[in-house]
């Protein structure tokens, strides 16, 4: 459980990560078929220490069973840039507000921020671990659930992939093996547009875009 007190910090204009998620952001929406949206806010994660910890620990064990044709996972783990859009029904980071709401589970973004990502059951049929995308506009359109002003919420994250298997999107569930993570279809802005990854503490959320999609 994250017990930080400032758990988020606005990132201004001035500042130059604030500049280059806004480009990452904006540069994989893509599809000129998704709707027009605007930033609200850009906010840095003040990760705990555990939780670096944690994250780094899941690296470890992924270099440490790495084999001679892993060659990324020996090096780094085969740490990847996601996203990852949820909902969000508070004002976080909103006026300078720096703490975590305490509407667990239906403010997805404070859920994920004080608790970590949850692997999903995979009993309906879906692909088991924590979904994540290569494009912002991809991780848009699987977020489904309705979001409070029209707001939504767009995690961008550090993933140690690991030892990564790729199947077709229609490919049939299958066990975890001595994979870390399940890529999906192949997208146009990266190698693998959908991961799903097995360890949830191997998903670091570093930055969150808070945008508002307009309506046409």
């Amino acid at each position: 459980m994250s017990l930080c007190r400032i758990c988020v910090s606005e990132l201004g204009p001035e500042d130059s990560g604030r500049n280059i998620v806004e480009i990452i952001f904006k540069s994989s929406w893509q599809n000129k078929d998704h709707p027009i949206f605007t930033i609200e806010r850009i906010l840095n994660v003040n990760n705990t220490r555990r939780t670096l910890q944690r994250f780094e620990d899941c690296r470890n064990n992924v270099k440490l069973r790495a084999t001679a044709t892993t060659s990324r996972c020996a090096a780094d783990g085969n740490e990847l840039l996601r996203f990852h859009c949820t909902t969000l029904t508070c004002s976080l980071g909103s006026n300078g507000s720096s703490t975590l709401c305490g509407s667990t589970p239906s403010c997805g973004v404070c859920t994920i921020i004080r608790h970590g990502f949850q692997s999903p059951k995979s009993g309906d049929g879906g692909r088991k671990g924590v979904c994540t995308t290569a494009s912002s506009g991809r991780a848009h359109n699987s977020q489904v659930v309705g979001a409070a002003r029209g707001l939504r919420a767009m995690l961008v994250c550090r993933v140690i992939a690991g030892n990564m298997k790729r199947v077709k999107e229609d490919a049939p569930v299958e066990e975890d093996g001595p994979y870390d993570s399940v890529g999906g279809y192949p997208g146009s802005y990266s190698g693998i547009e959908e991961l799903y990854v097995y360890n949830p503490r191997a998903i670091l959320p570093c930055f969150v875009v808070i945008y508002k999609v307009l309506e046409s």
